[in-house]
């Protein structure tokens, strides 16, 4: 077990290691990344589960329906690749690729306070999920929100209409009493 290099907080959990596969050692891994196997592109990987982080390299990996199998250097049997399993695998923010004007990475909207189109607070944005239509923002309710309401908005150009990550704030065409 090692340190990584980077403080905790500039750590981004991009999968997790959730099972063994097959008697050689190698790892299913689910990837929060889209397409999945982008998780690929990174071949040094920080583990953490609780406490615990390891340092790992990525010899190789695969799409493999829904998840990737990945093989780990130095973990060469099933019985040490189930010693990884429940570990988030993460990188440093700042390997991920640049983005373009107006586009932005989940981690980055999360925490930011989404005001109305009157200025009113709705909340803060806690996460996002995933759907088949559109990407949803779930604002949970903050101190000096207008109410204790969770809300549930679309991430679309009709209701986000301007995003300022430096004031920390999301101006959204939304009806509060949705």
């Amino acid at each position: 077990m090692s340190e990584t290099s980077a403080p905790a907080e500039d750590l981004l959990v991009i999968g997790k290691i959730v099972s063994v596969h097959g008697v050689r050692g190698d790892v299913k891994v689910y990837s929060f990344t889209d397409p999945i196997d982008n998780l690929l592109d990174y071949r040094s990987w920080t583990l953490r589960r609780g406490e615990e982080v390891r340092q790992v390299q990525v010899i190789k990996g695969r799409v493999q329906g829904n998840v990737l199998v990945a093989s780990l250097k130095g973990v060469g049997d099933r019985d040490v690749a189930r010693d990884y399993v429940d570990f988030e695998i993460c990188i440093p923010r700042d390997l991920l690729p640049a983005l373009d004007e107006g586009e932005y990475y989940w981690h980055q909207l999360q925490g930011l306070k989404v005001i109305d189109a009157l200025g009113q607070l709705l909340g803060v944005v806690d996460h996002l999920l995933e759907t088949g239509a559109n990407d949803v923002l779930v604002v949970k309710p903050c101190v000096g929100s207008l109410d204790d309401r969770e809300r549930l908005l679309p991430y679309t150009d009709q209701c986000v209409q301007q995003i300022d990550l430096v004031a920390g704030e999301m101006r959204v065409d939304w009806d509060a009493d949705f």
